[in-house]
């Protein structure tokens, strides 16, 4: 495995990089649906347009989680960079957070950035924290999705 200063395995330089914006997503109510029902999110916003309209939303709403679904398109960007030197078989998901500007709701149209915030090394492994902000098709911020990859060095 190749290794950057004999310590961690990724590359150091990609702290700061920002990456092309994802092409647009298109938020289907079915999709919203299906979703929700894998996460088990039972309230009626993600699955009945007539109970979100009620609410003031355009359509059904996304569970939070739901933002992932965007946000995977840019850190495949990030596992698939050359100079990275992130092998994926020895990745970890370590960390999961969101801020949210509004819901994600069927009928958003939705693009991703990816930016790298962080490259830390603990005990030989690498801690990479990137942040994908999330933005409507007039881009209004709509969520800003924090991931931390734990990339395993070796054994």
């Amino acid at each position: 495995m190749r290794s950057y200063n004999g310590r961690v395995p990724v590359n150091p330089e990609l702290v700061g990089r920002v990456f092309a914006p994802t092409s647009p997503y298109l938020v289907g109510r079915e999709k919203v649906r299906e979703f929700s029902a894998a996460v088990f999110a039972t309230s009626p916003l993600n699955t009945d347009v007539e109970a979100a309209r009620a609410a003031g939303y355009a359509d059904v709403v996304a569970p939070p989680t739901f933002a992932v679904v965007v946000q995977e398109h840019t850190l495949k960007q990030l596992l698939s960079e050359p100079d990275a030197g992130i092998d994926f078989s020895r990745v970890v998901h370590g960390d999961q957070r969101f801020t949210f500007t509004r819901p994600i709701v069927a009928g958003d149209e939705l693009t991703a950035t990816l930016s790298v915030a962080s490259i830390k090394s603990l005990g030989g492994h690498s801690m990479v924290t990137a942040e994908s902000t999330i933005v409507d098709a007039t881009g209004a911020h709509v969520v800003t999705a924090t991931s931390t990859l734990v990339v395993r060095g070796d054994e």
